[in-house]
């Protein structure tokens, strides 16, 4: 089976990874700016987003370079600082004019945009308010969502609000390993739910000013494997899934959390009313998957809340940053997703890996590993239409090596190599791999 004729082809990437210039034009400080240069010891080689790839000055470049890949959609996401610098009031309109002029050179190409309005990099001025553990942040999110479509709804359809809230709250709050860096687990309890609350008050805000709007939400989602066949086992497959999977994905399609988990989980929940959260469960028009491993778990009474403790297959293949290659779990994660939730459509709207890549003498990149890791786990999303999983598109992560957040420079995952020192930009051997798939 072929793909369908309609299926779209893109790439992604996000604001703080690409974009630089952290302090031009009026641009707001966020979360990690103050991340990288107060907590560098966070952040491989004291590294920061302060140039990136300097996409801000190099967008016609970038779009030039999609153009040669054959891009039909680039996914990309907004700065809130750089549109609100204090994260509401004023509007900075040299920010909205650089994504008014990224967006108009995209539709020139015949690209279409699909704009992402946070993905991760909360304004710092709100942050200094309690950032997402403040339920005043519902209402900051609605009035950036305002802005936004205001200003770009005449030209922009597809609108997802977050990238991967579950990151936000649990590495953000609790594991530390992202901004604000703390070890909390009931703020990062309240943090999800404010996510929660804020996609679904931006969402009508999405259909009143973009009348032809097409509105989604991506999430990181893993399929969970018991790594013994014994029922504790399996029994603890199941809470790693409602912890990861069911705790975002229940609220946004039946409008509650995941009755066993509240159970479980309750002694670290927030004094918060948890039916609120069927505000969340606006009709979707698309599910973002964003899939680039599997869990392995196995029961363990020591490890609270949860009891139990991830493992790795003494076989596994792994990337560069040491994750499991698994395409098998893409199929079986689309198909569930289907008949647990039944989405309108699914896009894959992050998949890619992690390689040590180099410039050859000739001046090529060639990246074996990543065509191999792009032709297996394609063959798996064919796998999962053909099982009845309405995914209808794509996107590679990411269209260019960038600043890989905690990872700093060490890690590429582009389809276009850069050096960091000149800026130069190189197709890897992958994107032409990636070129010739879309054109066939």
């Amino acid at each position: 089976m072929a793909f369908p004729k309609d299926f779209l082809w893109g790439a992604a990437t996000s604001s703080y990874q690409i974009e630089g210039a952290w302090n031009t034009d009026g641009r707001g400080e966020t979360v990690w700016d103050r991340f990288c240069h107060t907590v560098p010891s966070k952040v491989a080689n004291r590294d920061s987003g302060d140039v990136a790839c300097d996409h801000y000055h190099r967008y016609r470049e970038d779009v030039a370079l999609m153009c040669q890949i054959g891009l039909q959609a680039y996914r990309f996401s907004v700065a809130w600082s750089r549109v609100l610098p204090e994260g509401i009031g004023p509007v900075n309109k040299k920010g909205l004019d650089f994504y008014s002029r990224l967006v108009d050179e995209l539709l020139a190409a015949g690209i279409q945009p699909y704009l992402t309005l946070y993905h991760w990099d909360t304004p710092q001025a709100l942050q200094d308010r309690g950032g997402w553990a403040n339920p005043a942040s519902v209402q900051w999110f609605a009035e950036y969502t305002d802005v936004m479509t205001r200003y770009l709804g005449n030209r922009v359809q597809n609108w997802t609000t977050h990238n991967e809230p579950w990151i936000v709250a649990f590495v953000g709050y609790f594991y530390g390993g992202h901004p604000p860096g703390m070890t909390d687990l009931t703020t990062a309890y309240q943090v999800a739910h404010h996510l929660l609350l804020a996609h679904g008050a931006a969402a009508p805000i999405i259909r009143q000013n973009v009348p032809n709007s097409r509105l989604g939400i991506s999430l990181n989602l893993n399929p969970i494997y018991p790594g013994a066949p014994e029922t504790e086992h399996l029994s603890a497959a199941f809470r790693q899934d409602g912890f990861l999977n069911r705790w975002m994905l229940d609220p946004l399609f039946k409008g509650v959390y995941p009755a066993d988990m509240v159970s479980l989980v309750e002694p670290y929940l927030p004094p918060i009313d948890l039916t609120t959260v069927q505000s969340a469960a606006v009709p979707l028009d698309f599910l973002g998957v964003n899939y680039y491993l599997r869990n392995v778990v196995l029961h363990d009474d020591n490890e609270l809340p949860l009891r139990l403790r991830h493992i790795m297959p003494e076989d596994a293949q792994k990337t560069a940053l040491g994750w499991e290659i698994f395409p098998e779990g893409l199929t079986a994660l689309l198909v569930r997703l289907q008949q647990d939730y039944a989405p309108a459509a699914m896009y894959i709207t992050e998949n890619g890996s992690a390689f040590d890549d180099q410039v050859l003498a000739d001046g090529t990149v060639n990246d074996p590993q990543r065509i191999a890791y792009f032709e297996s786990h394609l063959a798996a999303l064919e796998q999962a239409i053909e099982q009845g999983a309405a995914v209808k598109g794509y996107f590679a992560w990411s269209l260019m090596d960038n600043f890989e957040w905690s990872h700093g420079y060490d890690k590429r995952f582009g389809l276009i190599y850069v050096d960091y020192t000149t800026q130069k930009r190189t197709l890897k051997q992958s994107a032409l791999y990636y070129r010739d798939k879309i054109r066939g």
